[in-house]
């Protein structure tokens, strides 16, 4: 089975199991793929909030496909991944998803989504938002 990083797999992988995945590197195909199926954000300083590298970086990882992301780049991909994952499931499309993490959030005091998920406390703000706005509790 090829990584893919669609909400599907994502779902059946334990968090012990996204460690190794991570942790051995995730293969560039998966990144290159994430990217693939995005519409809204392909802007590339959409692309760099949401991935946590320059669009530079990208564009050497698609040029080195051998090579595995790195830990840190790897743990970034996926918790987008994630992410964008439960932000389909709450909106109901990817597209709607796409959408609500570019725009302001009032649960977030206005703050753009995607701004924050460049720190691992402003990716939880965002998890935890989106968790909120599942069980109907949207500020």
């Amino acid at each position: 089975m090829s990584l893919t990083l669609d909400p599907h797999e994502l779902d059946q992988s334990s968090p012990l199991e996204a460690h190794e995945m991570v942790s051995r590197g995730l293969p560039v195909s998966a990144l290159t793929r994430l990217v693939g199926r995005l519409a809204a954000l392909r802007e590339p300083a959409a692309l760099e909030k949401a991935l946590g590298m320059s669009i530079r970086t990208y564009q050497r990882h698609k040029e080195t496909p051998d090579k595995p992301l790195s830990q840190e780049q790897g743990g970034r991909v996926w918790k987008f991944a994630e992410i964008l994952a439960e932000a389909t499931t709450v909106l109901g499309s990817q597209t709607a998803a796409e959408a609500w993490l570019a725009q302001p959030a009032l649960g977030l005091d206005g703050r753009v989504p995607l701004d924050l998920l460049g720190t691992p406390m402003g990716m939880s703000a965002v998890e935890t938002l989106l968790g909120r706005m599942r069980h109907g509790v949207y500020t």
